[in-house]
């Protein structure tokens, strides 16, 4: 974790770091990542109790809530812990004003603006008077600007909103707005500098993986955090015509050993990944056979004549990178770093 905000920050130098820990920070525990994280600038998440967690835990620095307040009370939680909030609607507003919380401490709040995502934000068009409307606001402290982009990690494919929200930057500072500007995710640090602005947020970078669909993790100069291992509980030796697994959709050629691996997706390994996925026994690469189960999974040990029961498997981490596995089940690093389930035991290692 440390190394990589290192990246970040050598990526972003002028610019300050929002560390993202929300969804218990990709997964890995957030504790963990307040630890990891302490020297960032700040803390971005959406969720109200982690953030009173990182307050317990001594995080003194500033925590940004993503999404807002979510109702009345997260706005009295926002008050009493010293949260910053992302504000984009009016309702938001309305449950800020009538907090007398608020109102002895007041909270510091950023407009989030719609400029291409279509998720949350006001739009381009209302984002001036959304800021004055807060500005005058009870309770409330304008601070900052910011918006998300919907395609970084694509050549060209954030120009059209950093210009949208470039314009609007300039239109609050002619109104005497001077705010403080978080536009760069994870993708645009590596991608886009003309986005950095005061603050970035890396999220997925700081955990070891890549936003990107043709720069691996490594070329990035990225470690990853994760490392998912098992060992082979069992082996089986297979003659030409043996299947494998439910459904029975591999089928050896010839001769050959197989592992039985202690994970399955009831561990968070993803079910679709086919065979072929790489994975590592006794740090050799090799790969999976069969289809994934709720327990376990099956491991072709033509490359590991000498693997054993006990034997060790990386289903990802340093040797198989979790972004490899992902494109493999068709999906994204982002994905099988959260769906790590509670079985799961953890090793932390400081």
């Amino acid at each position: 974790m440390q190394h990589n905000l290192a990246v970040v920050r050598q990526q972003a130098p002028g610019s300050k770091v929002w560390a993202i820990v929300k969804a218990d920070a990709y997964g890995h525990g957030l504790m963990a990542a307040r630890r990891g994280f302490a020297a960032a600038d700040g803390m971005a998440l959406l969720e109200f109790d982690g953030a009173v967690r990182l307050r317990e835990a001594g995080w003194t620095g500033p925590i940004l809530m993503l999404e807002g307040p979510f109702d009345a009370d997260d706005v009295e939680t926002a008050a009493r812990h010293g949260l910053s909030l992302a504000l984009q609607s009016d309702h938001q507003l309305r449950w800020i004003a009538s907090s007398a919380a608020a109102r002895v401490a007041p909270i510091e709040a950023w407009v989030k603006v719609n400029t291409g995502l279509n998720r949350l934000g006001v739009l381009p068009g209302a984002a001036l008077s959304f800021a004055q409307a807060l500005r005058t606001c009870p309770g409330l402290r304008l601070t900052g600007l910011m918006t998300h982009f919907a395609n970084a990690d694509v050549a060209g494919g954030a120009d059209a909103q950093l210009a949208s929200i470039q314009a609007i930057a300039q239109a609050f500072r002619a109104q005497g707005l001077p705010v403080l500007q978080s536009f760069a995710n994870s993708a645009a640090i590596f991608s886009l500098p003309g986005s950095h602005r005061d603050w970035v947020r890396p999220g997925i970078v700081l955990y070891g993986a890549t936003p990107f669909a043709d720069r691996s993790a490594a070329s990035l100069g990225l470690k990853p955090v994760m490392t998912l291992t098992g060992s082979l509980i069992a082996i089986q030796t297979l003659a030409a015509g043996d299947a494998v697994g439910y459904g029975g959709n591999f089928v050896a050629p010839g001769a050959m050993r197989i592992g039985i691996v202690d994970c399955g997706y009831a561990d968070g390994y993803p079910r679709i990944a086919g065979t072929g996925t790489p994975i590592a026994v006794d740090r050799v690469l090799t790969r999976t056979v069969g289809r994934v189960s709720m327990d376990m999974l099956a491991v072709d040990l033509t490359p590991v004549p000498a693997a054993d029961l006990g034997s060790a498997v990386e289903l990802w981490g340093e040797q198989v990178p979790v972004d490899a596995v992902a494109a493999a089940a068709g999906t994204v690093g982002y994905e099988l770093l959260c769906a790590i389930t509670p079985r799961v035991r953890r090793v932390i290692a400081d």
